[in-house]
């Protein structure tokens, strides 16, 4: 039986094909879960099993954002740790982080699922690495909320196993011995990775950050995920303190570090990538090591402006991402189009840093290459998976804007009328229709309320 038809029509198109084609007015053809055709015009007039047919004047097509960076978990702890640099923001938040437990997390992870699907989200990874002893399936718990939105999923099993009494970070509380991280992490990858072509599932290795990780869990890690062939995720060159803090433990700089421990290649990504030199970017580009901009976070935690004009320069694959609720509580990627723009052209390149169509390719295709499924998403071509959004472009806020990409990255966010994924729809009109978003504002508030009282915080005023 053939499959049914979704027809968008009358619409503009950026398709973030290698070309970049655009499309005035354009049309995309949805037939079951893959795009048929994607042009100029019209649609063909004689499709056959169209069982919709939307009008798009005054919209735009893209992709759907891949956002390659996030901590659901800290959803509930957004407005904490106002004015703090990174690690002392980490500091302040390790010891409420590590009285999650299950629903918690769960009630996280929908409500970051809910704010990137709204701004456009089709593809979200996610980095947890908090596992209070007895909190229960807590990678589970994001694993049943983005199965119930419906969004494509990469989650990374993350880890730390160096804490404070011996030279990390983290308090001695929250982190894991070596080997329980790893078996824990090989037991995820055997339990819920899907390495199938169009996987709503893939799970990466994500040992968390250069000081609360050891480098033999760096190592083995490493060895475990290209044994199990699945990608490899972690933060790197983030903050000053941290390179300060390889060059005295280790002698080295953090890419130097993760070089060696077997840290770079074209089956990985990092975090955020802020301190890089000359010589980084260039061993980042030479062997395809991926790099997820967070460009918002790195503003909120003070951490620096990340060199993103001379990563694309040199071929470094970067995407764009939401980085944790705490350190960015919009928790919409949709901001980050607009975010990593402007910001960048605060840095050496000025007003040549980045384009509005720069912006939205690192939030589609350049999305797509970090978590190494360039082939499948990221842009609208024939046989891909039909993962879009429709944006409404003709309101207030955007219709005097006659570029319709530079009305959806530097204007006000632009309104969903239509999300798919998989081709089947996640939002409509602005709304989540596969969620009740009321029931999941209960929930959180609730559950940021309980993780609250359990780890004793005060009034608003005392937690800045």
């Amino acid at each position: 039986m053939p499959d049914s038809r979704l027809v968008i029509e009358n619409c503009a198109l950026a398709t973030m094909d290698a070309s970049g084609t655009e499309y005035a007015t354009g049309h995309v053809v949805v037939a079951g879960h893959r795009i048929e055709s994607a042009g100029p015009g019209p649609a063909p007039g004689d499709l056959a099993d169209v069982v919709r047919r939307i009008d798009g004047d005054g919209h735009l097509v893209t992709p759907g954002l891949v956002n390659t960076h996030h901590h659901f978990y800290q959803w509930l702890t957004r407005g904490l740790a106002q004015d703090c640099n990174l690690f002392d923001w980490l500091v302040s938040l390790y010891p409420v982080w590590a009285r999650i437990d299950e629903p918690m997390v769960h009630a996280a992870a929908q409500g970051s699922l809910a704010a990137l699907a709204l701004s456009g989200v089709t593809t979200a990874a996610d980095h947890h690495y908090v596992f209070p002893r007895g909190a229960g399936d807590l990678l589970g718990a994001e694993i049943r909320a983005a199965a119930d939105m419906g969004v494509r999923f990469s989650p990374t099993r993350g880890s730390m196993d160096r804490g404070a009494s011996d030279g990390g970070l983290p308090p001695d509380f929250a982190v894991e011995s070596t080997e329980e991280a790893l078996l824990a992490t090989e037991a995820a990858i055997d339990r819920w990775h899907d390495p199938s072509p169009a996987s709503m599932l893939r799970v990466g290795v994500a040992p968390c950050s250069p000081f609360s990780v050891s480098s033999g869990l760096l190592r083995s890690a490493a060895t475990l995920a290209r044994a199990k062939g699945v990608r490899l995720h972690t933060h790197g060159s983030e903050t000053r303190e941290e390179e300060e803090y390889c060059m005295l433990r280790y002698g080295m700089s953090p890419t130097e570090l993760l070089e060696s421990t077997g840290w770079l290649g074209p089956d990985v990504w990092m975090a955020h990538c802020i301190h890089m030199s000359d010589s980084d970017i260039a061993r980042f580009a030479d062997t395809g090591t991926g790099v997820a901009h967070c460009p918002s976070s790195n503003a909120r935690v003070a951490a620096g402006l990340a060199r993103v004009p001379d990563l694309l320069a040199a071929g470094v694959p970067v995407g764009l991402g939401v980085d944790g609720s705490a350190s960015n509580e919009c928790g919409r990627l949709g901001a980050e189009l607009r975010n990593a723009l402007l910001i960048n052209r605060l840095g050496a390149h000025r007003e040549k840093a980045l384009t509005a169509r720069q912006a939205l390719r690192m939030g589609t295709m350049g999305g797509a290459r970090v978590l190494g499924r360039e082939d499948e998403i990221g842009s609208l071509e024939p046989g891909k998976l039909a993962d879009l959004a429709l944006w409404k472009l003709d309101g207030l806020l955007h219709s005097s804007i006659a570029d319709p990409v530079a009305a959806l990255v530097l204007g006000a966010p632009a309104p969903l009328t239509l999300l798919l994924v998989n081709g089947e729809p996640v939002v409509e009109d602005g709304h989540l229709v596969t969620a009740d978003e009321d029931a999941i504002a209960r929930d959180t508030r609730t559950q940021a309320r309980r993780l609250a009282a359990l780890a004793g915080l005060g009034t608003p005023a005392q937690n800045t």
